[in-house]
């Protein structure tokens, strides 16, 4: 089922002082034009068009996200994707995978994401010039044509798409949020590729413990190219993963049967187009780290990695597994290293660079301001404790054995 609405009649604006869907509705209408899709069905061929053709991130291949909602979508949630197209051509401009669920007596309107998707940014048609004015425009067809909620959040949207601005992140009403994302761009010759674009002291260190590793019977990076082997690297990236974080009293999402039934899901079906895969770090017969991955448009998306830390004292398995994953995408002519998002500090170590991902925290009603109000307070407290080392470390280290304490 789908619709197709856009409604003119002027309102008066929102609390938070933005204007409203139906007010920035009536102009941005001689710009684009908006669909709300229910079903990928009605949408599935323009979706592969754009994907094909367009700017489009891992986090948004139909394959991702449509698996995000037959296995991770909760009970009573609708899938809202909106189709923005040109007014005066119809061509169409982007796609965005939304959702509606009630969240303790409200409801809200979010990325299709649950956890598993890093970033939240629309299905681009073409590299066009984005603007604040015109991407102001484009959201305001985008509301009109969204059903009712009491607020809107949509968090994780990053800067830029393949080098295009992100329409999202330029919107007045979007802000900075405390999250980051780091990666590296790749170029050059692959056997030189560390060095050259690594600090001196990652570069140095990689080379020593892949020395370290080699003596252990040979040192191989594993590429999972059938549907058992996919298995079983998948199998032994959940016990070393779910391991070391129990060891070091960190939440996991991997915890959850739906959330490892979608990645194994994933994973499987990448196999035949590439789109995901899962590499291991081998010495000898033992395998010291699992890196699961997805691959689009030159950028190689380092999403999950479980690490044996145990295996050789003194070494790190899991830099030793980057490195080597960077200099395998350059050998496959990939020219960016997405390290996700986090603030951990080994992506400094290696020499990745960061920016902030923006966010839109939008209250509608009453009681979308309440909500709004607490997540935007819940930020601050969070960037407030991030801010102080010491305080953060002691925050840390009570919640670690808290979860010990529940596990």
């Amino acid at each position: 089922m789908a619709s197709y609405a856009m409604r003119t009649t002027p309102t008066a604006d929102l609390p938070d002082g933005s204007p409203s869907p139906t007010v920035a509705g009536a102009a941005a209408t001689q710009r684009f034009t908006a669909r709300l899709h229910t079903s990928f069905d009605t949408v599935r061929l323009l979706w592969l068009l754009v994907e094909a053709h367009g700017l489009c991130t891992g986090h948004q291949s139909l394959a991702w996200v449509e698996g995000i909602a037959k296995r991770l979508m909760p009970k009573g949630a609708e899938l809202l994707v909106v189709e923005v197209n040109d007014a005066a051509t119809g061509a169409p401009v982007m796609l965005l995978p939304l959702m509606r669920r009630r969240a303790l007596g409200h409801t809200v309107i979010e990325w299709l994401s649950r956890g598993v998707c890093d970033y939240s940014a629309p299905l681009l048609a073409d590299k066009r010039q984005w603007t604040t004015q015109g991407a102001d425009a484009a959201w305001a067809t985008i509301r009109s044509v969204l059903p009712p909620a009491d607020r809107i959040h949509i968090a994780g949207i990053p800067q830029q798409i393949h080098g295009a601005a992100n329409p999202l992140a330029l919107l007045s009403v979007a802000r900075n949020s405390i999250q980051i994302t780091s990666g590296l761009a790749l170029h050059g010759e692959p056997e030189t590729l560390v060095k050259r674009i690594c600090k001196s002291s990652f570069a140095k260190n990689f080379h020593k413990h892949c020395r370290r590793f080699e003596q252990m019977g040979g040192l191989a990076l594993v590429e999972a190219d059938t549907p058992a082997l996919t298995q079983e690297l998948f199998d032994k990236l959940l016990e070393l993963r779910l391991k070391r974080f129990r060891e070091l009293g960190r939440f996991d999402l991997l915890t959850q049967a739906p959330v490892v039934d979608f990645y194994r899901d994933a994973a499987l079906r990448g196999l035949a187009d590439g789109s995901v895969r899962v590499f291991g770090l081998r010495a000898g017969q033992d395998y010291l780290a699992v890196m699961y991955a997805l691959i689009r448009k030159g950028t190689m998306h380092a999403l999950l990695l479980g690490i044996d830390q145990d295996a050789v004292a003194n070494a790190a398995p899991g830099l030793t597994m980057i490195g080597k994953l960077m200099m395998w995408s350059r050998a496959r002519g990939l020219d960016y290293f997405d390290l996700s998002v986090g603030g951990q500090g080994y992506k400094q170590h290696i020499g990745a660079s960061s920016s902030a991902l923006a966010e839109l925290c939008i209250p509608i009603t009453l009681r979308g301001r309440g909500s709004t109000a607490y997540i935007r307070l819940r930020g601050k407290t969070e960037l407030f404790i991030r801010s102080r080392p010491g305080l953060f470390k002691a925050v840390q280290g009570a919640m670690r054995r808290l979860r010990r304490l529940k596990d």
